[in-house]
């Protein structure tokens, strides 16, 4: 993915810093975002010769009555050689509003084959310094992790303070629930300038966007303790103020997709006065 450095934003429009970290980021939307994926950039022998996909993405609630997503992601890979592989990952979860608490279920199929399962939940414990989670799939497990750590949710709500306050990083343990739902990764995230660049995607003109401050972001994943390590994977987005997300990219090494929206409905978000 692309990663960009900035200044800070408060410097770009004239606002005193003070001014600037007291400004306060607009609620997430509730929206469904659909995205087709495209094969962007290769390298290596291991990289495939074409590849396609979607991604469905639905979010909705708030501070107060917590957040649920819904994700869905088909990619089917062609290598050079050999047959196509198709995966198709979904995955449901409800964060507390409060970043306390997380629940996952995730399902993956790799060509059509018996879906793979994590069924959890996690909870932050002794003042975040600990992530207690608990497993019903892929087998009952108990485990804790060193914090602090966030939810994505919470991620993603300091992401937009960090950039609305002007800053250009945040480093963050972040865990998901993704694969077997026993891991948490590392996470560097880099905030460019605002852009004011007219979207490409017909999607992204939405009137509700028109006129919103939005940054290009990139977020490294790193296997825990092993930030001076090459990332596992990037993600790189132009993120808008209402957590609305487009011009995705998706590097994993030896390929990139790129992610363009193809429809965006946004929903009324309830009321909530944290």
């Amino acid at each position: 993915m692309i990663w960009l450095r900035a200044l800070a934003a408060a410097t770009c429009v004239g606002m005193s810093v003070g001014e600037a970290f007291a400004e306060r980021a607009l609620p997430l939307a509730n929206h469904r975002a659909v995205y087709d994926l495209s094969l962007l950039k290769t390298s290596g022998a291991k990289a495939p010769a074409q590849a396609r996909g979607r991604i469905a993405f639905d979010f909705a609630g708030s501070a107060c009555e917590g957040y649920v997503q819904n994700f869905r992601q088909i990619t089917e890979l062609q290598p050079s050689e050999g047959t196509a592989k198709l995966s198709d990952m979904r995955s449901a979860t409800f964060e507390g509003g409060d970043g306390a608490d997380f629940r996952f279920k995730v399902e993956t199929r790799i060509n059509n084959s018996r879906a793979e399962e994590v069924d959890g939940k996690a909870k932050k414990k002794s003042g975040d310094a600990q992530l207690s989670i608990d497993l019903s799939k892929p087998k009952r497990a108990r485990l804790e992790l060193p914090g602090p750590m966030l939810f994505p949710t919470e991620h993603l709500r300091k992401i937009v303070e960090k950039a609305v306050a002007g800053e250009q990083l945040l480093e963050a343990r972040v865990f998901d629930g993704t694969g077997d739902g026993e891991k948490a990764f590392d996470t560097l995230t880099v905030i460019g300038k605002p852009t004011k660049e007219a979207p490409q995607e017909k999607a992204a003109r939405a009137t509700e966007l028109k006129n919103m401050r939005r940054w290009p972001v990139a977020i490294s994943y790193f296997d825990l303790g092993k930030k001076d390590s090459p990332p596992i994977y990037v993600l790189s987005f132009d993120l808008y103020e209402n957590g609305v997300s487009r011009a995705l990219k998706l590097d994993y090494g030896d390929f990139v997709l790129r992610g363009e929206m193809t429809d965006l409905v946004l929903q009324p978000t309830p009321a909530c006065n944290k």
